[in-house]
């Protein structure tokens, strides 16, 4: 084997060893693009090794860097991070949950059907999956828990609505994946938005099974009759999210503005909906403003890391061995991407969508367009399996998020039980989406008459 291609495997496999140490992955990404720089260097110019690159190549990491920070795609990540978190503390999901409860309280697994229905409101309004758990985990699991429904089935609902919001757009995860492919933004929030519906369609036919089949884990609540003033206070807790996903989403579907400007549009609806609700204070904005920086230094650390390792990796050949590899499988086409989806399932149990993201998608990426598949679509399905690394042990956030937040009496064990059942709806929703590839093409082709 070339000496080129051992280093790209020992680069990769050196970063998934370090992610088990805990070190911050944006340091172990530059770290590592560093040391294996320096290797390769003084294996050419000390012992002729050709290891394919030079200075003038590891230069192009100052280079490729800048282009992502000018890049005008990433200033929508603070703006709906913002966006965000201003929803969350405008007081519109107590309000959702409240009305919701009164509307579907009154039979088995009702509540948790609400929860499911304002994780939908919430995805498409925030796209953040931290602040949906712990809000869904703050209003709806002592709700549920005081009506006696199973720990486990409360928690894990909470944590898979929850993760909605990384599929769903405006999706931040979305931003990112059309950064690294060099896709549109409109494109794949367009060709999500079926296979997000669809997953959500699977979480309550689940739990409408549930309530019918264990009735006493999941009982009906006890309220009075629903009346006409409780469906004109639902319509009216509706609006105000309603008002933000058509404020950004539609901007962007009928071609009124970029996402970068709806972005934009998001942020400012989101401050005037605090300001109707009349939950705004300049300690909160202030507090607000500070998780944004935070959130979106986080997750610029960690592109610049992995701009730098990809780099480094695609210059010692990392790209063309892996491309070499799976095209070499024996399964066919439709088995080459059956291989990369289940190697990405299994990733998720170890790596944060970020790193799969920014290190994974770019390496696969020309594979698929090799073997001719639309890459909206693959990107689509890729999307879904990492929305399952917010469920599954032992890296599932989703599961630290909503563990922070619970009642002492939830355990961890517990969630993980909980959650269970809904990583095979995941994977039930891959399979649909990957059958029907329709349902991801058909809305940027009305769109865009492609």
């Amino acid at each position: 084997m070339p000496a080129n291609e051992v280093l790209a495997i020992g680069m990769f496999l050196s970063f998934i060893l370090l992610v088990f140490t805990g070190f911050p992955v944006a340091w172990i990404l530059g770290g590592l693009s560093v040391i294996f720089s320096a290797l390769s260097l003084i294996l050419e110019a000390d012992f002729s090794i050709q290891t394919g690159l030079d200075w003038n190549y590891t230069s192009l990491s100052v280079e490729r860097i800048w282009n992502v920070m000018e890049n005008w795609v990433m200033v929508a990540l603070p703006m709906f991070i913002m966006m965000g978190l201003l929803l969350d503390r405008s007081g519109i999901a107590n309000d959702l949950m409240r009305n919701f409860s009164k509307l579907f309280g009154g039979i088995h697994g009702g509540l948790a059907i609400s929860v499911a229905l304002i994780g939908l409101l919430l995805a498409a309004s925030t796209g953040i999956i931290g602040a949906s758990v712990v809000l869904l985990a703050l209003l709806g699991l002592p709700v549920m828990l005081k009506e006696g429904y199973d720990q486990s089935f409360a928690s894990g609902t909470i944590c898979a609505v929850g993760t909605l919001g990384i599929l769903i757009p405006p999706s931040i995860m979305l931003v990112l994946m059309a950064d690294r492919m060099a896709m549109s933004v409109g494109d794949l929030f367009l060709g999500a938005v079926f296979p997000g519906l669809v997953l959500t369609s699977l979480y309550i036919i689940y739990i409408i099974l549930f309530g019918l089949l264990q009735s006493e884990k999941a009982p009906a609540a006890t309220q009075e009759q629903f009346s006409r003033t409780d469906l004109y206070n639902l319509c009216r807790s509706i609006l105000p999210p309603l008002f933000l996903i058509v404020a950004v989403l539609g901007s962007i579907f009928f071609g009124i503005a970029t996402p970068t400007e709806a972005a934009g549009v998001g942020a400012c609806g989101a401050l005037l909906l605090t300001f109707i609700n009349k939950k705004f204070e300049s300690s909160m904005l202030k507090e607000v403003l500070q998780e944004t920086t935070k959130t979106t230094a986080f997750i610029f650390a960690i592109l610049l890391g992995a701009t730098a390792f990809s780099l480094v990796l695609r210059g010692l050949g990392g790209d063309e061995l892996i491309e070499r590899s799976l095209l070499g499988l024996p399964f066919g086409s439709t088995g080459i991407i059956v291989c990369i989806l289940l190697a990405t399932f299994l990733l998720g149990f170890f790596l944060d969508w970020i790193e799969l993201t920014l290190i994974v998608l770019p390496l696969v990426s020309p594979v698929v367009n090799a073997l001719g598949f639309d890459p909206i679509w693959f990107t689509i399905l890729f999307a879904v399996c990492l929305q399952t690394s917010f469920l599954t042990p032992p890296v599932g956030f989703a599961i630290f998020y909503l563990r922070g937040v619970a009642p002492p009496e939830v355990d961890i064990k517990g969630i993980y039980r909980g959650v269970m059942p809904f990583v095979l709806l995941q994977i039930i929703g891959v399979i649909i989406i990957f059958n029907f590839s329709s349902l991801v093409t058909w809305l940027p082709q009305q769109a865009y008459g492609g």
